[in-house]
């Protein structure tokens, strides 16, 4: 059978299974573990993109995602505005944010853009958690409203009750969106450049390419997703405080990327679902889960530096290879 027939068989039987995971997970905690871990889908990929196509290591990717979270809260709380309508303008003011940042940081390059970057998110987290006035401080801002009912051609969708299905489908949506869009840039000529400068930067500025432009455009991308999914994750646990923004959840942004295949599509998502459900079931170890974690992230990093996803895919690659050689 045709190769692509496959694939596309495939991608389709993983999204209809998808769809209709919510009939299948009837524990409720579960639910809320793989909604977190799509929202996570969608910073690893914006991670991914200046990380894994790019070559640059961004430390301020919570830090855009608590900038999202909080301007999407405050419109909603304070303001009154539309859920529909902050969770499309909290990432246009994350965009503009990172654009006025990212102009003077990427010219910088290797460990000293890390540093810039890891600056970066501690100023944002001091600014969320000492403008009390405004953000809440450590007490935080409740009642985070939910997006209101939605209603399509008869089909109506509730996203304020207890079941999370409705919320689900949303997030995963917008999964899907994040990793279609960076399909779309790896698969076009802007993909090409940023894989160029990954490989041999100091070439394409030989070249005449202007490489700080293709730089920028990928971190304020990965920003623009990253406030997206605070945006997400703020509605969706309806209590914000600018714990979850600090410079620990940029780290995991990173392992994530690390470990499910950097510069692949797939490696975010497997990334995102292992650091989301990992911690999780170590709470078996108790006082020795971070440790236990950690240890299992030092040991993953050595043995499979490429990531899971890479190595998945040569174990299929020798799997056919064998399969051809027996035939």
């Amino acid at each position: 059978m045709n190769p692509k027939i496959l694939r596309l068989g495939g991608l389709t039987a993983m999204l209809v299974g998808a769809f209709a995971l919510p009939q299948l997970v009837t524990v409720p905690y579960f639910m809320h573990l793989i909604i977190l871990a799509l929202i996570w889908v969608i910073l690893a990929q914006g991670q991914n993109l200046i990380q894994g196509f790019v070559g640059y290591v961004s430390i301020a990717q919570a830090g855009f995602m608590g900038i999202g979270a909080y301007f999407s809260t405050l419109l909603s709380v304070k303001l009154g505005w539309s859920v529909w309508t902050t969770l499309w303008i909290a990432p246009l003011f994350t965009t503009l944010v990172s654009v006025l940042v990212g102009y003077p940081s990427l010219r910088v390059k290797g460990h000293y853009f890390a540093i810039v970057t890891l600056a970066y998110n501690m100023v944002i987290f001091t600014i969320l958690l000492t403008f009390s006035s405004v953000t809440g401080g450590e007490a935080g801002i409740s009642n985070v409203p939910r997006p209101s009912e939605f209603s399509l051609m008869g089909w109506v969708v509730n996203f304020e009750g207890r079941s999370n299905t409705a919320y689900y489908t949303l997030v995963l949506l917008s999964a899907l969106l994040a990793t279609g869009l960076c399909a779309i840039i790896l698969h076009s000529r802007v993909g090409r450049v940023l894989v160029a400068i990954r490989q041999n930067e100091s070439l394409a500025d030989a070249m005449g390419v202007s490489t700080w432009r293709y730089k920028l455009f990928a971190f304020v991308v990965s920003a623009g997703l990253a406030g997206f999914a605070g945006a997400l994750y703020a509605h969706y646990i309806g209590f914000l405080n600018p714990e979850p923004f600090g410079v620990d959840q940029s780290l995991n942004a990173i392992l994530a990327v690390i470990l499910g295949g950097s510069g692949t599509l797939a490696g975010p998502v497997v990334g995102a679902f292992a650091v989301t459900f990992l911690p999780e079931y170590l709470r078996i170890a108790d006082s020795f889960r971070l440790v236990t974690y950690g240890f299992i992230l030092v040991v993953a990093t050595i043995f499979l530096p490429r990531g899971l996803v890479p190595v998945a895919q040569d174990l299929v690659r020798r799997a056919k290879a064998l399969w051809g050689q027996n035939k």
